[in-house]
């Protein structure tokens, strides 16, 4: 029977141990005669085992075993704690990295797209700007400007006649630095010369601003030999200096020419600007 002592302690009476043998005695008597008593529990010498694993201990409740309880144990768990920990914030780091790449990425791509459309833009105005109305348009404005601001606001609009060998010079040197001067040499009894005369007064009404004259052969001073072979011949001048000298015009225009013709091979000569750019 537990005492008071015992059921304070909280023992229960499988774990009793009796101080009286007599007692113990009476107890494995009567265990040993009892037919049904339970296979899980034996008693000896007046000591009450209870060999189920499964039983709960004295306490009431059963403990579960832990491993890693020592020292040993404790060192371990921690470390695989902090390499798990390192682990979350080495994952951690990746994704906040991934992250701010897309980010990037979309970031750039918005702007590339945003100067490429600028870009667009520009290339397109351009284009405009770059039209062939446009460009014919604004040749013939700086032109017009030009020739303003190098005095070519002189109008002649016809072929003057010279006369004598000092109309001649006097044509030449008293004339602005940057008026063009072409003079024809001519010979009277030369067809090719009349047509080229009459093709030099077309041009003087299409371009006034070039001064253009005439000198028979014999007043120029010219030879025989020269008059024979050389002619229709055309003087270029500009600021006192020959800037073109062609003779015998008929090699490049051929007998048969026109106004156009003449036109033309000015043109090709850089002795005249096409009337087109700033008329």
């Amino acid at each position: 029977m537990a005492t008071l002592e015992d059921k304070l302690l909280g023992e229960k009476l499988e774990y009793y141990c009796s101080s009286s043998e007599g007692e113990d005695n009476g107890d494995d008597e009567a265990g040993d005669n009892q037919p049904g008593a339970k296979g899980g529990q034996s008693k000896s010498a007046g000591l009450t085992i209870n060999t189920d694993p499964n039983a709960a201990p004295a306490g009431g409740y059963r403990q579960q075993a832990s491993t890693n309880t020592g020292p040993k144990g404790v060192v371990q768990d921690w470390q695989r704690f902090k390499q798990l920990e390192a682990e979350r914030r080495e994952e951690t780091e990746r994704q906040r990295l991934a992250l701010a790449q897309k980010l990037s990425m979309t970031t750039a791509t918005a702007a590339e797209d945003e100067e490429r459309k600028r870009q667009e833009e520009l290339d397109a105005e351009l284009a405009e700007l770059m039209s062939e109305d446009f460009l014919q348009q604004f040749q013939k404005q700086r032109m017009a400007e030009m020739l303003r601001q190098t005095g070519h606001n002189q109008q002649f609009g016809k072929v003057q006649q010279l006369s004598t060998h000092e109309e001649f010079l006097a044509c030449v040197e008293k004339e602005n630095k940057h008026t063009t001067i072409i003079i024809h040499i001519y010979e009277r009894a030369l067809p090719a010369c009349a047509t080229l005369n009459k093709c030099l007064d077309s041009l003087a009404i299409d371009y006034p601003s070039i001064k253009f004259a005439k000198i028979c052969s014999s007043v120029a001073g010219m030879s025989r030999d020269f008059r024979t072979k050389g002619l229709p011949a055309l003087l270029v001048y500009k600021a006192q200096a020959v800037i073109g000298n062609f003779v015998r015009l008929t090699d490049d225009l051929s007998d048969d020419f026109f106004a156009s013709d003449v036109e033309s091979f000015l043109i090709e000569h850089g002795i005249i600007v096409d009337k087109a750019l700033y008329n």
